[in-house]
């Protein structure tokens, strides 16, 4: 996790509601399977995009007031936030190419 960082129910207002930038956050769990799928492809994408995007990770196991303030039920759910606002949700894991075009508005 060299490009992205961890995100907690206590630091969640700080690293994603009060960026500047649109924060992609990957919503997961360490039993998840299609989470540890997509888990490189965000790794690479916050490495080639992470001065426009920047890409956290919650673990719902472990802070679940924000999964449930999300109303996230599936794991992996990503939520793009703008301006502390869900700007976009994508949910399942996703090749490369697809999750690439549907960030291209926040990465473009």
């Amino acid at each position: 996790m060299g490009n992205i960082k961890e995100t907690t129910d206590a630091t969640f207002q700080a690293d994603v509601l009060g960026s500047d930038k649109p924060v992609l956050v990957d919503f997961w769990a360490p039993w998840c399977g299609p989470c540890k799928a997509v888990a490189p492809i965000l790794e690479e994408i916050a490495g080639t995009h992470g001065e426009k995007l920047t890409i956290v990770k919650l673990n719902t196991d472990e802070n679940p007031q924000t999964a449930a303030k999300y109303g996230i039920t599936s794991i992996p759910t990503m939520n793009v936030f703008v301006g502390g606002e869900v700007a976009k949700t994508i949910i399942g894991a996703q090749p490369k190419p697809r999750l690439l075009r549907e960030l291209e508005a926040f990465t473009g």
